[in-house]
């Protein structure tokens, strides 16, 4: 299992510069979407992460071909040779369910098994399928399998009970081979969502109502292929705003999208962080940390709300605020796994359902401590970078899923982290 090892400091202020990657959860779509013609697709600003090789990986037994030289990716679909996506691939993580939308929508017929990933609460799938069967599917459950068939999609309206980004990517890809228009009512707004239905109208989808909570999607018999840049990593970039709000640290974070933090940056100004737009480059910011941190609430909520895969990052920072803050989680249920390894450091936070009650301000000191998902573990690494003294964390693998040599960019900030060799690491 993969360890990194950080010498923290409470002095530590780091400083420097650090170029966002390209956001995983806008490109994993975006590759997924390639099943739905048989022409290439050209991608740029691919980040090299452990979930993007998982999912080309499965696009491959698929009948994907591709080539990915530094961030450009080129994939083509020709011919569907298997419409299984195996449980072997598909359970390391989550976002594999999006080849059931376009694998049904072109090829007739999927079997996807039921996805894995993070352990992070409860994240049905039934809103994806309720969707398809209404767009004229026959899906069963069987042995784990989603089975899913069809001689076309159909048109047709469907509201979604609630925000789900997987849901609304995957209806937006079946709809757009659809016979018939396709209206989806209460659709989710996050960038990434965005993103992906930019890449399908280049592909010749016709979708109106992008960025909108309804969007009408009028089918088309084929799609062709496309060049297409995926956008920054909101949540790299937030991660990196947080890492120096916590040390005084003078950051300049490089290819970005402001508004696409716009929430995360009022909080993290609300604790008296300093940030500021590059008065030239629309595509910089730069962080500079407060010797107080102030406390506050945050809760939780869908985009254009603060991002639950921020919550992690922010209850570290809100360890050393000069009071009290509330954290309520609204979208997962059990994604406080990270308090109980902060414990180990030395924070002084309870969790009561939904909120966990952070008292600051709390030095950490080092220990060694458990990343439980993706999140949890940035939020360790910025937890061992202020901990005085030495912080392990084990089973990094869940960082490497969504993170780009994070610690080789902390290094280049003067952070003292290095990743264990694998025989120290066994």
């Amino acid at each position: 299992m993969a360890k990194i090892r950080i010498l923290g400091n409470h002095d530590l202020h780091l400083h420097g510069r650090v170029k966002i990657s390209g956001a995983k959860n806008a490109v994993l779509p975006a590759i997924a979407a390639s099943l739905l013609t048989k022409e290439p697709l050209q991608l740029h600003n691919i980040p090299l992460v452990k979930d993007v090789f998982t999912i080309l990986t499965l696009m491959e037994g698929l009948g994907a071909e591709y080539s990915l030289e530094n961030d450009s990716l080129s994939i083509q679909t020709r011919n569907i040779r298997s419409d299984e996506a195996s449980y072997e691939h598909v359970r390391a993580m989550r976002a594999s369910i999006l080849v059931l939308g376009p694998l049904l929508a072109r090829h007739g017929k999927a079997i996807v098994a039921l996805p894995g990933g993070c352990a992070i609460g409860s994240r049905p799938i039934d809103l994806h399928i309720h969707g398809l069967e209404k767009m004229g599917a026959f899906i069963s459950l069987e042995h784990g399998y989603i089975h899913a068939e069809t001689n076309r999609l159909k048109g047709t309206e469907i509201e979604f009970e609630k925000k789900t980004v997987g849901g609304t990517e995957n209806l937006v890809m079946a709809a757009c081979l659809a016979q018939g228009e396709t209206i989806l009512r209460n659709c989710s707004l996050e960038p990434e969502v965005v993103n992906l239905c930019h890449l399908l109208v280049k592909m010749g989808a016709k979708i109106d109502g992008i960025g909108e909570e309804t969007m009408q999607i009028k089918g088309v018999e084929s799609l062709g292929g496309a060049t297409h840049e995926i956008i920054p990593d909101r949540i790299e970039a937030g991660t990196f705003l947080v890492a120096g709000a916590l040390n005084q640290g003078k950051i300049t974070l490089e290819g970005v999208i402001p508004e696409h933090l716009t929430t995360v940056i009022e909080k993290l100004k609300f604790s008296g962080t300093e940030i500021h737009r590059h008065p030239h480059r629309v595509d910089v910011l730069r962080v500079q940390g407060a010797p107080e941190i102030k406390p506050q609430d945050v809760t939780t909520s869908p985009y254009p709300g603060f991002p639950t895969d921020m919550q992690a990052q922010f209850t570290v920072l809100m360890t050393q605020a000069e009071g009290t803050s509330i954290i309520t989680e609204t979208i997962f249920d059990r994604r406080f796994s990270h308090v109980n390894e902060l414990l180990r450091l030395g924070a002084n936070i309870e969790v009561f359902q939904d909120k966990a009650i952070v008292k600051g301000k709390t030095p950490l000191s080092g220990a060694e401590v458990i990343a439980s998902d993706l999140r949890a573990s940035a939020s360790l690494v910025l937890a061992g970078l202020i901990a005085n003294g030495e912080t392990i964390i084990n089973d990094m693998e869940h960082l490497d899923r969504g993170y780009e040599k994070i610690e080789e960019k902390l290094k280049t900030l003067g952070a003292h982290i290095e990743r264990l060799p694998e025989e120290e690491s066994s």
